[in-house]
C-alpha cells in the first residue's frame, strides 16, 4: 500500500468519525452567538422577518459547533500547508544559488 493510499484511507477514517456524530445526535443543544444575536433582534423588532432561509439546518447546536470546527481546521490546514509549501521553495532556491 503507497503512501497515497495510506493518506487517503486516514482521510475517509476521519471523515467518517465526523459524520457519525453528526447523523446520530439529533437532540444536542449549545448556545452561540448566532443564537443570541437572533434572540436580541426578535426582542428589539418582533417582527423581523428573515431575507433568507436555511437550506439545512443541523440537527442541534453541538453539530454546528463540529462543522464550524472543522471549516477551521480545514481552512488553517489548507493555510499551513500553502506557507508551508512557499517557505519550501524559497529555500530551494537559496539551495540552488549556493
Amino acid at each position: 500500500m503507497t503512501l497515497a493510499h495510506k493518506n487517503i484511507l486516514l482521510l475517509a477514517f476521519v471523515v467518517i468519525l465526523a459524520l457519525i456524530p453528526l447523523l446520530t445526535i439529533t437532540d444536542s443543544e449549545f448556545s452561540g452567538a448566532d443564537g443570541l444575536a437572533e434572540e436580541t433582534i426578535l426582542e428589539l423588532n418582533p417582527g423581523y422577518q428573515t431575507w433568507v432561509n436555511a437550506v439545512w439546518e443541523p440537527p442541534g447546536g453541538e453539530t454546528e459547533s463540529l462543522l464550524f470546527a472543522l471549516q477551521a481546521a480545514l481552512g488553517s490546514g489548507f493555510l499551513g500547508y500553502y506557507f508551508g509549501l512557499r517557505r519550501g521553495e524559497a529555500r530551494k532556491k537559496v539551495d540552488e544559488k549556493s
